[in-house]
């Protein structure tokens, strides 16, 4: 491994396909962990010609561009092995850890609303809310006095004597 040196940030050249990949969020965490901790991954850069290119490492190059540093740590590699070099998302670890991930946050929402579905259904004292019942029917309706649910239309004629019978009434 060669040994980490420092480079200007201004003697960079950064691939225009590279500089499509950079997510705001990112660099905005690294710098803050470089504010914090410091830089402790170096870059990667090749020569070419006069000038280095970068290999690996955007959003850490990103991230001291916004902290407004001169220099960065960085590595130089061969031209051929950062040809041969996969693309980190090429690499079958990382797209086994992003997989991993995505199903992590996924069981996560899940867990989530389901909690917010329990929260939801639980008063602010921590008990169920009451259920809500439609008042409209006698059959659905618990405050309906039991003369007006004993005087109900019977569906059945067997439902009609039962009832008949019930009242004393002769049929």
């Amino acid at each position: 491994m060669p040994k980490p040196e420092s480079f200007p940030i201004e003697k960079i050249f950064v691939p225009t396909k590279q500089k499509k990949a950079i997510k705001p969020e990112i660099v905005g965490e690294i710098a803050e962990s470089m504010l914090d901790i410091g830089q402790q991954e170096p870059i990667s850069v090749r020569l070419d010609g006069d000038r280095l290119v970068l290999v690996e490492g955007l959003h850490r190059l990103e991230a001291c561009k916004a902290l407004g540093e001169t220099t960065i740590i960085g590595v130089i590699v061969p031209a051929e092995v950062a040809q041969h070099k996969p693309q980190l998302a090429e690499r079958p670890e990382v797209e086994a850890e992003r997989l991993k991930m995505a199903r992590l946050k996924q069981l996560r929402l899940e867990k989530e609303a389901a909690e917010a579905s329990i929260a939801g259904r639980k008063g602010v004292n921590g008990t169920e809310a009451p259920r809500t019942r439609p008042t409209k029917g006698v059959r659905d309706n618990p405050k309906a006095s039991p003369s007006r649910t004993a005087k109900s239309t019977p569906k059945t004629l067997s439902d009609w004597i039962t009832q008949q019978k019930g009242h004393g009434g002769r049929y």
